[in-house]
């Protein structure tokens, strides 16, 4: 059976587009979660919704209690996990307003807790494709069927934050062939993989960095940005999860944990 996790920026749990919903209050072994948890149905399909920074974007990136978040997908028996994430372009051809479903990331965070597995075990988890290719497909196909600028691949250098690259940090980040930047996705796509949960970003481009001299970025720029993609984002979710299956993927979601573990 399915169950649709979608983790994002506020306002992702819009109960305009979810039927039947209610909060649900969780108390998981890490903590507690982000925000209370929307439950009830899209389309017709079981779906649990998260606030990633709370409900007023109140909590930085750093502080985000991620393995809360994700324990909490799992008691929920949430199957597979889509994400949304503000990110900023490091190339000329992803522009402002474009979509990037990812499939790498680079960590350059250093404050977080990566690992459900602190005590007892130690979880060696393969990481080399990190996303979900079986959910990555499905988003690519009705993304460009809804004619939005999908770019099919991209590799995302996540930083700590929740200060923005400085000018040499974003040429770095181009030099080494990077295509976005963030300050979410790990280790939170590392924590689903480890919770046996499919998970696929939709990385929603909002600015140019400051690597262009003539389009540094800031707060009101990605906020306005953020507006614009809100409508199409929710509704490339809703045509998405009624096509979702459970079936096992080439990047072994389901089972990748367990032979990680020593």
């Amino acid at each position: 059976m399915v169950k649709i996790g979608i983790i994002g920026g506020s306002g992702v749990d819009n109960p305009d587009i979810i039927d039947h919903y209610k909060k649900k209050n969780i108390e998981t072994e890490f903590g507690k979660p982000s925000d209370d948890i929307t439950v009830g149905k899209i389309n017709g399909v079981d779906v649990a919704v998260l606030a990633r920074h709370g409900p007023r974007h109140t909590i930085m990136p750093s502080s985000v209690n991620y393995r809360a978040n994700i324990q909490a997908m799992k008691e929920l028996e949430v199957t597979h996990i889509i994400a949304t994430t503000a990110c900023g372009s490091l190339k000329d051809e992803i522009k402002p307003g474009d979509f990037v479903i990812l499939d790498q990331f680079f960590d350059r965070t250093h404050k977080r807790e990566t690992t459900f597995y602190t005590k007892d075990k130690i979880c060696h988890l393969p990481m080399a494709h990190p996303f979900c290719d079986y959910l990555r497909g499905i988003l690519i196909e009705k993304g460009k069927e809804l004619g939005f600028r999908i770019h099919e691949n991209g590799t995302v250098v996540t930083i700590e934050g929740p200060r923005f690259s400085t000018s040499a940090e974003s040429k770095v980040w181009r030099k080494l062939g990077f295509d976005v930047v963030n300050m979410t996705t790990v280790p939170e796509c590392v924590l689903a993989r480890e919770a046996g949960i499919h998970y696929a970003s939709i990385a929603m481009v909002t600015d140019y960095d400051c690597w262009k001299q003539d389009d540094e970025v800031s707060v009101q720029k990605v906020m306005d940005t953020m507006k614009k993609n809100k409508e199409r984002v929710l509704q490339l979710i809703k045509e998405v999860i009624p096509v979702i299956e459970d079936k096992e993927c080439e990047t072994k979601c389901h089972t990748a944990f367990q032979d990680a573990l020593m």
